[in-house]
């Protein structure tokens, strides 16, 4: 059998007819070029997209007394920008396989134009608290990339590295937080904490090239069809909503942190804005550095198994933050923070390597092999990304409000990092007990399962 080709279209647009990444041959031949374009494109694309998702988190540290915003205030705006990215990305999502992964990276960064403008010309001391609600409102579109981009992606690489592909995307999007981060930190430090519109104005002609750079030289993938029969069975699946019940623990910690680090940094431990903006960009920028390692090590020793153990940790260092809290340690409380924004960004990659391998492991379950077994997986595991994606961001707003509630019981997030650290507990325990318990054999093969019985392997062995 021939390999497939890769001609554009006969239609207008960069669109590829026909797409084979389990072909080897055609894999090493022609895919693996194509795909890594396209995946280097969308990085860029996204990271602007995350970067103007948290803007809010780092306008924060600008907004002094003379804008009459306390501190559950700004917790509450970007709360709200971190909702709507969150509730966006199941349309962003399915929008892929509508308009064309190209095409709708093309609209996605352009729009991000809207709230760069706006925030533009909003900030400055006297615009009303509602007003900056409507523009945290428009910011939230920047998370909502995240899940038309991975969708993209996931039909680019074959199964044996989706891994490292979805970790290298996912990565490099969250990169964006970090970065603005740090451009923050270097506007505060040449002019102050009095020009916000410096800050702003650097995104918008990087929002230009990166709508640019994906009508020049990315593809939409003609093969990739929106399938209702495949989003309605991901949403009767429960693995779906497990999955998504994790993603909150990691990816919406990473979020909800990055949003919420820095505010914390100025209201409970008196750190200055530069202070605060000299550290706030360290742990989102190794969270996002490390992703691609847990999808990598998923790839190698098994999403389930790496992310038990990152729960594990995480459990600890979240009891080093509220420890810290209620010690006043900045020290303590700035190295465990760091420490566990790693930790999110490895679990960031060895959950989403799960989800492939666990649609794959239910075809097989159910007898299906080759490309069936490829096509069901594909299906169900794309459909059920956008929903966990978007369930996961929600993690973000959680955190916040917990954090904003806290402020204004006790004026500290003490109780807000208890409460986190015990929701990790239950994410351990739901990981151990569906994807690294070891069955009795007798269980097993009730299930059908007669390897699992024979060797009294997990129940999703090499998830």
């Amino acid at each position: 059998m021939s390999a497939p080709t890769t001609t554009p279209a006969r239609r207008s647009g960069r669109w590829i007819e026909e797409w084979d990444p389990e072909n080897e041959e055609f894999w090493e031949r022609t895919g693996k070029k194509i795909a890594k374009r396209n995946l280097g494109f969308s990085i860029y694309a996204e990271h602007i997209g995350f970067s103007v998702w948290t803007m809010f988190s780092v306008l924060g540290l600008f907004m002094g007394p003379e804008y009459g915003i306390d501190p559950a205030g700004k917790f509450f705006l970007v709360a709200v920008a971190s909702a709507v990215g969150a509730a966006l990305r199941v349309p962003y999502g399915f929008a892929v396989a509508r308009f064309g992964g190209r095409n709708w990276t093309i609209f996605s960064t352009a729009v991000l134009l809207i709230p760069a403008t706006a925030l533009l010309v909003v900030m400055e001391p006297g615009t009303s608290y509602t007003t900056f609600m409507i523009v945290a409102i428009c910011t939230g579109v920047g998370g909502a990339n995240f899940a038309s981009s991975m969708a993209n992606i996931n039909s680019y690489f074959p199964n044996r590295l989706k891994g490292w592909a979805l970790g290298m995307n996912a990565g490099g999007g969250n990169i964006g937080v970090p970065v603005v981060q740090w451009v923050a930190l270097l506007v505060i430090f040449l002019v102050g904490t009095g020009s916000p519109r410096v800050l702003i104005a650097i995104y918008l002609p990087l929002i230009l090239t990166a709508s640019f750079f994906a009508i020049r030289s990315m593809d939409n993938l003609a093969p990739v069809r929106n399938d209702a029969g495949a989003s309605k069975e991901a949403v009767r699946q429960g693995h779906t909503w497990i999955m998504a019940f994790l993603y909150v623990g990691t990816f919406g910690s990473f979020i909800g942190y990055s949003f919420a680090f820095g505010l914390v940094l100025t209201n409970q431990f008196g750190r200055t804005p530069l202070e605060a903006a000299s550290i706030t960009f360290i742990g989102p920028l190794l969270s996002s550095l490390i992703r691609p390692v847990g999808g990598t090590l998923a790839d190698k020793y098994g999403g389930g198994r790496v992310t038990l153990i990152n729960f594990a940790l995480m459990i600890v260092f979240s009891g080093g933050v509220a420890a810290a809290s209620v010690m006043e340690s900045l020290p303590l409380f700035v190295s465990s923070f760091i420490v566990l924004f790693l930790l999110t960004g490895v679990g960031n990659g060895s959950t989403y390597k799960m989800i492939p391998g666990i649609f794959m492991a239910k075809a097989r379950a159910q007898g299906m092999t080759g490309q069936a077994a490829q096509l069901y997986a594909r299906r169900l595991g794309g459909a059920s990304m956008v929903i966990i994606g978007s369930v996961g961001a929600f993690g973000g707003l959680g955190i916040n409000l917990a954090l904003r509630q806290s402020f204004i019981s006790s004026g500290n997030g003490t109780a807000a990092f208890i409460a986190f650290c015990g929701f990790y507990v239950a994410c351990l325990l739901v990981t151990w007990a569906v994807y690294t318990r070891r069955r009795p054999a007798a269980a097993a093969a009730a299930g059908g399962d007669t390897a699992a019985a024979r060797e009294r392997q997990p129940v999703f062995a090499g998830v």
